[in-house]
């Protein structure tokens, strides 16, 4: 018996962006590793990759996550 079965069905209301066929699905027809979501539209599901682009560079510009200039850091 599989310790976690796969859901080959998805649910209503459940909108992913799968990044293998770069298009929008309702419920998960792609494996996890090739999607982001869920999210609670399609709309937002469509928007998924410009989404992820803000918020990566939103975490490349945020100064918290540099280590530069703290104590004990070899390059201060």
């Amino acid at each position: 018996m599989a310790l976690f079965k796969r859901r080959t069905e998805g649910r209503p209301g459940e909108w992913f962006y799968c990044l293998r066929h770069q298009k929008v699905e309702e419920g998960p027809e792609c494996r996890a590793a090739d999607r982001f979501g869920p999210y609670a539209t399609r709309e937002e599901a469509a928007h998924a990759m410009e989404t992820a682009r803000e918020r990566n560079l939103e975490w490349e510009t945020d100064p918290r996550w540099h280590d530069s200039g703290r104590k004990g850091d070899p390059e201060s």
